[in-house]
């Protein structure tokens, strides 16, 4: 027997289906509002109206991080800074909210603005009096380029200049992996030896566009990924006859906040023999999810299956463990205020994961490369 019940809102229809999807024991299977979706679409295709930050939930605290600002965006220019805990939002408290809906409020129209409060990361880190600032953003078209990078030279122990290629990865949009090629093809012109991709505090994205990104440094015919249905059967995806655009040694930085499609792509870069994980162990969210839009613009999302890596290891709720540790890294360390200034290439020499790459690296290049 079906029970009919009216609702005054569709708020309030919204909570009544999360209320009933909440049963199935599935965080990620769940409902959204048109807001949300289409927020959700808009930044899969790489743009948003917003105030170009970056927010998580910290697993073990559930306090709201600030895990990386657009260089030149709203945010960036207002002093807000990776590690800063964002407390409110225009006056009202992110107590409950998770990152996605954070990431709601602050986004909007261009040109109006967003009273924002937050708890100073470094102080935190320090363990002192921890210092409250407001700022006050106005919101822009930010282009969510996923992706930045830099050369790291070094000389080696005979004298020679090394180059190792740094690819900061921070999503998966549309255009990862484009980008990514553009970026690896430029840094060959240039002459560089091995590579670092930083994966941490990547939440994802488009699953397409990570095994797209894979193919830039697989070749062959190679296991990407495995899913599995809720029969259990297991079936493969794989490349068809891939050509890598390099070689050269290859270190992957992943974290706890590395899922969906990063531990996709460092699963199936370590899998193959092609990469040397460093950090720590990811999120753990292997799910596969069918994404129903319905009639008034929301959209339903339910799980269908979920992946394992290519040598069949279970990454849903266990996550990747690296073949390296590193900790900590430079966004756990207090950081002084000049160092925030400082360029980018200073900051990867303070960045402890970043020395254990390179070190992971020099190991690799003293074997040979690969062909």
């Amino acid at each position: 027997m079906v029970e009919m019940f009216p609702l005054k809102s569709a708020d309030a229809a919204y909570g009544k289906i999360s209320g009933m999807l909440s049963t199935l024991g599935d965080p990620f299977t769940r409902i959204i509002s048109p807001t949300e979706y289409q927020s959700f679409r808009i930044g899969s295709d790489g743009n948003v109206q917003g105030v170009g930050v970056f927010i998580n939930r910290e697993p073990s605290s559930g306090r709201l991080l600030v895990m990386d600002c657009i260089q030149g965006g709203p945010a960036d220019r207002a002093g807000i800074h990776e590690g800063d805990e964002l407390v409110e939002i225009d006056g009202k408290s992110v107590s409950g909210l998770d990152g996605e809906a954070a990431a709601q409020r602050l986004r909007g129209r261009v040109g109006t603005t967003v009273k924002v409060k937050l708890l100073d990361g470094a102080d935190n880190d320090r363990g002192g009096r921890i210092r409250q600032k407001e700022v006050q953003l106005s919101r822009e078209i930010i282009n969510l380029s996923p992706l930045s990078t830099t050369i790291i030279s070094h000389r080696s122990d005979d004298g020679h200049e090394c180059k190792t290629g740094y690819v900061r990865l921070a999503a998966f949009s549309q255009t990862a992996a484009a980008e990514m090629e553009n970026a690896v093809k430029r840094m060959e012109d240039e002459g560089v030896e091995s590579y670092i991709l930083d994966l941490r505090n990547n939440p994802g994205g488009l699953v397409k566009a990570g095994l797209d990104v894979a193919q830039i440094w697989l070749d062959g015919d190679e296991t990407l990924v495995n899913t599995i249905d809720r029969e259990g059967n297991v079936l493969p995806i794989n490349m068809i006859q891939g050509h890598s655009l390099t070689h050269d040694p290859l270190v992957v930085l992943v974290n706890e906040g590395s899922a969906s499609a990063s531990e996709i792509l460092a699963g199936a870069l370590h899998d193959n023999g092609r990469a040397i994980l460093v950090g720590h162990r990811t999120f753990g969210k292997g799910k596969i999810q069918s994404v129903t839009e319905l009639d008034d613009g929301s959209a339903l999302f339910i799980t269908v299956a979920k992946y394992l890596s290519p040598a069949l290891h279970e990454i849903d709720q266990v996550g990747i463990q690296p073949d390296i540790q590193c900790s900590p890294d430079i966004l756990s360390l207090p950081r002084a205020p000049q160092l925030r200034e400082n360029s980018e290439a200073t900051s990867l020499e303070m960045d402890s994961c970043i020395m254990v790459a390179e070190q992971a690296l020099g190991i690799e290049q003293t074997k040979g490369s690969a062909s």
